[in-house]
């Protein structure tokens, strides 16, 4: 698919809308080597301007979804183009709902034991047809780590999803993606834990108003230190707006 790519500080990310982001990974897991689908957000962009390595992976990514609402402001008031928030708690499910459509294989990796399994089990209750070939939890050591690639690629699955948290999970796929013999690989964060019921979303008011950041904030404190990127990311923005650098 023919999606447009913009950049925000020098940090890529695509013009896509949800359906468009399924449309894309279907594609990318009828291509011929792993692609990496990761969310673009703030916290991300802040990161990616000291971390050089963490850029390189977004840039060579298949898939980046805007998953924050500053994200998605940030590039209207810049004059980059017009985007949709694709939160990457959202597209995971989605990418589920269209793999038992089309028979497509999953793998989960990460998290602890108790959630990586409640997770699968949530999400074949909601998919009932939903193949998962596979799933290990997030503890596994670098001595380990070619037995979990050979258990990965002896599963023949077409889509790996990763919840090791950010960027630990982007600098993995740059690893090992090319070990890998699936086709899409996304970065998922905490999802599984909301899948298996540890952790809540947002309230459907919260999410509306686009403020899930706040609530993630007020019930999980110990976010502060990484939401100290919004007003970094906010200064900048404003700063580009008016023409000072």
């Amino acid at each position: 698919m023919n999606i447009k790519r913009v950049e925000v500080f020098g940090v890529p990310v695509d013009c896509v809308d949800m359906a468009q982001a399924v449309d894309v990974v279907e594609s990318l897991i009828k291509g011929d080597s792993a692609k990496a689908v990761i969310a673009v957000n703030p916290e991300k962009v802040i990161k990616a301007q000291t971390d050089h390595q963490l850029l390189i992976v977004l840039n060579e990514s298949g898939l980046l979804i805007p998953d924050g609402i500053g994200l998605v402001a940030a590039v209207k008031i810049l004059g980059l183009g017009s985007l949709s928030r694709v939160p990457g708690a959202e597209l995971m499910p989605a990418i589920c709902e269209r793999a038992a459509q089309k028979g497509y294989s999953v793998f989960l990796y990460g998290a602890n034991s108790e959630v990586n399994l409640g997770a699968r089990q949530a999400l074949l209750q909601k998919y009932p047809t939903l193949k998962i070939v596979g799933g290990k939890d997030g503890y596994v050591s670098d001595a380990d780590m070619p037995r979990l690639i050979e258990e990965i690629n002896e599963s023949k699955a077409d889509v790996l999803f990763i919840a090791l948290g950010s960027p630990r999970q982007e600098l993995w796929m740059e690893q090992f993606l090319p070990q890998l013999n699936i086709k899409v690989c996304q970065g998922v964060g905490g999802t599984f834990d909301v899948l298996a019921g540890k952790v809540k979303r947002a309230p459907y008011l919260f999410r509306r108003l686009h403020l899930e950041w706040f609530y993630r904030l007020v019930s999980q404190p110990s976010r502060i230190l990484r939401q100290t990127a919004l007003p970094k990311f906010v200064l900048m923005v404003v700063k580009k707006r008016v023409g000072i650098k």
